[in-house]
């Protein structure tokens, strides 16, 4: 199971943006392109149908919640994937936009104004129809400025969002040739009235529907038997176990009170590998492990102790004792290689203790600095920190590492405390990447980066149509961030999970992590 690494839209489909922003020629090849994978799977092996799927996952808390406008973790990632479709998805292996709900869009010629035309015949779980005035809804849900969506920040600059002749057509404030791809985030899932009224209710048009829910501890699905599509949804039920503690995973894999695990830690990854009943998945991608600095809260808000504690990490060693060379390294911009228009010429940020402690001596700061980290905030978190640790204090810089609990570790560390380890998953876009989390009105800006020009650069990139002019903005934009920003970004990781080898057909998809959530969906029994 090997990952097909492309990362270029025009360099997987023959077109040049010119032609994709022409929407019809476009849209052939890509919907060829989703159909394609299906066929090869299908040519490998035909999928079996039935079944109980049980799925030890990291990354749930008793402050899960069922409405996807306020998913931020893995259960809840995976959860919303079993129960829901967005209006479009990204193709594994490319991240070109693929049909989900939406069978079809076409742009303008500036891509200011785009429409799609909605998938008829769809049922929500209740039975009733899904039609463009829900998605309508829906999308006007996560964009209200009140709403704390997750995708709040990737919808500001939606104008206007209507129904026109049974079609969804959607204005903005300025072009954007990302839209249909933006549109593939995992919050902004279908529901019955844009899920306004109730948006807990877990009512969507996905493959499985949910039978039980207890937030920090499990989820259970049954086959919708009224799903829309054939290529999904192989087996009758899934059930979602939460299992934050790494060594709780290993052991209900290898006893087969699982068939599949999240997160597996590379230093027990050789060990599992040894498992005749085990297989281990790995993944490239765009998720990163990363330490985090509040821009806006001393002593981080001083860029020079900001630099120096950039400079006194050793991304490699990092690499190799923490990820066991499962990854690459990270320079302090939250974008790699498998992102389109992707800077490919900024030096690599190397270990200098001499220039951490130049700029440690610059800062004024003295004293330890607090680094709060956790085993949920990413497999090893604990390790690296201590690793950081011990390479500042050959700058002269006291690191006082501070490990919390798992539990909670998202709504009472991350995105609250000043500076601790956090990992991210990989977005569909660079827009949408510097928008979850780096625009200054980003509700996720868990590095309180808040700069005017910084937003403008991203604004004009957005519209921009010309691919050098844009890829030049995308540059400036990534320097910005990896100097003057909060983010300490060591390492890219490879996903790394594991199954039962009863489990087949899963797909590895450089979108995100466990088949960018979609691991219930894809995946059937062998026997």
């Amino acid at each position: 199971m090997t990952p097909i690494w492309k990362s270029e839209l025009h360099a997987n489909t023959g077109l040049n943006r010119r032609e994709f922003l022409g929407g019809t020629a476009a849209l052939g090849v890509l919907a060829a392109t989703a159909t394609s994978l299906a066929t090869g799977r299908a040519q490998a092996q035909e999928p079996k149908r039935g079944g109980h799927l049980k799925l030890g996952l990291n990354g749930g808390a008793a402050t899960d919640m069922l409405d996807p406008a306020g998913y931020s973790a893995g259960v809840a990632f995976v959860t919303g994937r079993c129960w829901g479709d967005t209006l479009v998805e990204s193709h594994p292996e490319t991240g070109a936009a693929v049909p989900s709900l939406a069978e079809s869009w076409e742009p303008s010629a500036d891509a200011s104004v785009w429409t799609f035309k909605i998938r008829k015949g769809v049922q929500f779980h209740d039975g009733s129809e899904m039609t463009v005035a829900d998605v309508l809804a829906t999308l006007k849900r996560h964009g209200d400025a009140g709403s704390k969506s997750g995708a709040l920040g990737l919808l500001g600059s939606i104008k206007a969002i209507e129904e026109k002749a049974g079609d969804l057509v959607i204005t903005l404030t300025e072009g954007n040739a990302d839209l249909p791809l933006i549109l593939s985030d995992y919050h902004l899932i279908v529901q019955p009235g844009g899920g306004v009224e109730n948006p807990h209710a877990a009512i969507g048009t996905g493959p499985y529907k949910l039978t039980s829910f207890e937030a920090g501890v499990r989820a259970t699905f049954e086959k919708n038997a009224n799903d829309w599509r054939s290529d999904r949804g192989f087996v009758d039920s899934v059930e979602i176990i939460v299992m934050n503690d790494t060594t709780a995973r290993i052991a209900a894999l290898s006893s087969g009170q699982v068939h599949f695990i999240s997160m597996v830690e590379p230093k027990t990854a050789a060990l599992l590998k040894r498992a005749p009943t085990v297989e281990i998945l790995q993944t490239g991608g765009k998720g990163f492990y990363s330490f985090l600095m509040h821009c806006d809260t001393a002593p981080f808000d001083n860029n020079d102790l900001r630099l120096a504690l950039k400079y006194a990490i050793d991304r490699q060693e990092i690499l190799d004792r923490v990820l066991g060379g499962y990854g690459k390294l990270g320079n302090d911009y939250p974008v790699n290689a498998a992102y389109a228009l992707a800077p490919d010429d900024i030096e690599q940020r190397m270990f200098d203790p001499d220039k951490a402690a130049f700029h440690f001596k610059k800062s004024g700061h003295s004293g330890a600095v607090v680094l709060r980290s956790a085993d949920a905030a990413f497999p090893g978190a604990v390790d690296a920190a201590v690793l950081f640790q011990e390479s500042a204090k050959k700058a002269g810089i006291t690191i006082d590492v501070k490990r919390e609990p798992d539990d909670g570790y998202w709504s009472n560390v991350w995105n609250v405390q000043p500076f601790c380890a956090s990992y991210w998953g990989g977005r569909p876009t660079q827009d949408s990447r510097y928008a979850t989390s780096y625009v200054s009105t980003a509700e996720w800006n868990d590095t309180r980066f808040k700069r005017p020009d910084f937003d403008k650069i991203i604004l004009q990139a957005r519209a921009e149509l010309d691919e050098t002019k844009r890829r030049e903005l995308y540059r400036t934009a990534a320097l910005m961030v990896r100097d003057e920003g909060g983010l300490i970004l060591p390492v890219f990781n490879d996903y790394l999970n594991a199954c039962s080898k009863q489990v087949k057909g899963y797909v590895h998809d450089i979108g995100n992590d466990v088949s960018n959530g979609y691991v219930a969906s894809r995946v059937w029994f062998d026997s």
